[in-house]
């Protein structure tokens, strides 16, 4: 039924929704109609976690770098260094690590300097410029120094025989500073373990 115009009536007509009536909702895949959010009824991302052990919007960690063999023992302090020495007094066999090798040759430097002195000072010295301290000296540390000077070759995978081409002038003693220098092979080695490559931890004396 239609209603007269002019007749005062708020009736809609008969082909509109009836008055008060919602308006029809959007579709499923629809865009939203006028008042309505966005994905009505969803969160943004709805179903996704953030990654785990992140928080949102943060990236990934970077991956540690490789820093050489695993399990390398702390350098050697010259303490250290001239008690193991000493205590290896004659003792050929072995391996001996860099710090071990070059922390005994300055302490035997600053001993030597020091024994001139006291030989200078308690008049000792003689023309030839080694005095009875520094002669002491010379002797008490000369069998260490040759089986420290070993053990640092075997360390390196070299035989301690190598210590005769220092009676080669000046080359043998160029060799030898070279061989010196170089770093303890990883693994053990036909004169043992690594004493600075080794599982389980330390010096390695």
């Amino acid at each position: 039924m239609t209603n007269p115009p002019g007749s005062g009536s708020n009736l809609p007509p008969e082909d509109q929704p009836g008055w008060g009536a919602p308006p029809p909702q959007p579709g499923y895949g629809q865009a939203p109609g006028y008042g309505q959010a966005p994905g009505y009824g969803q969160q943004p991302a709805y179903g996704q976690q953030p990654g785990y052990g992140q928080q949102p919007g943060q990236g990934y960690p970077a991956a540690p770098g490789y820093s050489g063999p695993s399990g390398a023992a702390p350098q050697m302090d010259i303490g250290t260094a001239v008690r193991s020495v000493l205590t290896q007094y004659a003792t050929f066999t072995g391996r001996a690590r860099r710090s071990e090798y070059w922390w005994f040759a300055l302490a035997s430097f600053l001993a030597s300097i020091v024994a001139s002195i006291l030989d200078f000072a308690i008049g000792s010295d003689v023309a030839g410029g080694t005095g009875l301290v520094s002669l002491v000296l010379t002797l008490a540390l000369l069998i260490p120094s040759l089986a420290v000077s070993a053990r640092r070759l075997h360390d390196t995978g070299k035989s301690g025989w190598w210590l005769l081409i220092a009676l080669v002038p000046l080359v043998g003693f160029i060799v030898l500073i070279v061989f010196f220098c170089q770093d303890s092979q990883p693994g053990p080695n036909q004169h043992g373990p690594s004493p600075k490559y080794q599982a389980a931890g330390g010096y390695g004396y």
